[in-house]
């Protein structure tokens, strides 16, 4: 499956009484498919996966691929630190009907390169369903290098990677190392680095995983396709109107500012799940600055 887009990385809305928001959710994917998007992902970091109990977790999926109806792709997040249970949540993505899985490293056991590949490689051969790796360190612990993924670029349904180690020159490499290896078309890059995309796809992304598009969707859209058109100057334009948004929505961890700036522009957020807190008083007041100079409120 080729990946290639705007996708968002949904946050998951809850009420006050701290359940899912099942009508906000709704709302949010038909807002987000307005805007053009050409993916949703739910039960993701934004969607505050850690804190979702399985039941949870496939509920947000099974709403999710209900609402979209096949309007655009939906990418469920099946990720685990354990294979077994990563394995159960994909099993169930591909039978709730979903059109692909986004699987985090895992994290915190920190597994070595040929435990990478036996965790991504088994869950590829036991379902049938298009894979999506994420690599990101500053959340796992782990930096998967360039030969692991070009050798899951190599497996059968492992399609892509959302790389978020913030580093130009490692997509650079990765897409070097494909192309060495014929895999440039087979295996899809995605920034999941919002303020990087722009510079990714310029070295051989396809797209972006975002969690600011829930927030200025219309620009990342736009800034993404303009990108994809060869229109540089545009989507130039598009990233310095966005970047300092984009960095004021990471002030704090993800999803804290982007839950904070929904709940400002009234879209359905709701509460963070514990151990996150409210956004500082200090950070609401520069993230307001940013929504209103953005002119999103």
């Amino acid at each position: 499956m080729k990946f290639e887009g705007t996708y968002v990385a949904m946050v998951t809305p809850f009420t006050k009484d701290g359940e899912i928001d099942e009508e906000g959710f709704r709302s949010n994917i038909n807002y987000l498919i307005e805007k053009g998007v050409n993916g949703l992902v739910g039960a993701g970091t934004t969607g505050e996966s850690a804190t979702l109990n399985h039941e949870e977790h496939h509920k947000v999926i099974e709403i999710l691929v209900d609402e979209v109806d096949g309007r655009v792709e939906t990418v469920a997040g099946t990720g685990s630190n354990s294979t077994s249970e990563a394995l159960s949540l994909t099993q169930h993505a591909y039978d709730a009907g979903a059109d692909s899985a986004l699987l985090i490293t895992p994290y915190y056991n920190k597994p070595q390169p040929q435990g990478l590949i036996n965790h991504y490689g088994s869950i590829a051969e036991k379902v049938d369903l298009p894979l999506i790796a994420y690599n990101v360190p500053s959340r796992t612990g782990l930096n998967m290098d360039v030969d692991t993924i070009v050798e899951l670029a190599k497996i059968d349904g492992i399609d892509a990677v959302k790389e978020a180690s913030g580093s130009v020159d490692k997509v650079s490499d990765i897409y070097k190392a494909l192309s060495h290896e014929g895999l440039e078309d087979k295996f899809s890059i995605l920034s999941g680095e919002d303020s990087l995309t722009l510079p990714l796809m310029a070295v051989g992304a396809t797209g972006v995983i975002s969690a600011s598009a829930n927030i200025d969707t219309r620009r990342m859209v736009l800034m993404v396709d303009s990108i994809l058109n060869d229109d540089y100057a545009r989507a130039m334009e598009l990233h310095y109107e966005m970047v300092e948004l984009i960095r004021v929505l990471f002030i704090e961890s993800n999803p804290v500012p982007v839950k904070t700036a929904m709940n400002i522009m009234g879209l359905p957020s709701g509460p963070l799940r514990a151990p996150l807190a409210p956004l500082s008083e200090k950070n609401v007041e520069i993230l307001k600055k940013a929504l209103k100079d953005s002119e999103l409120i």
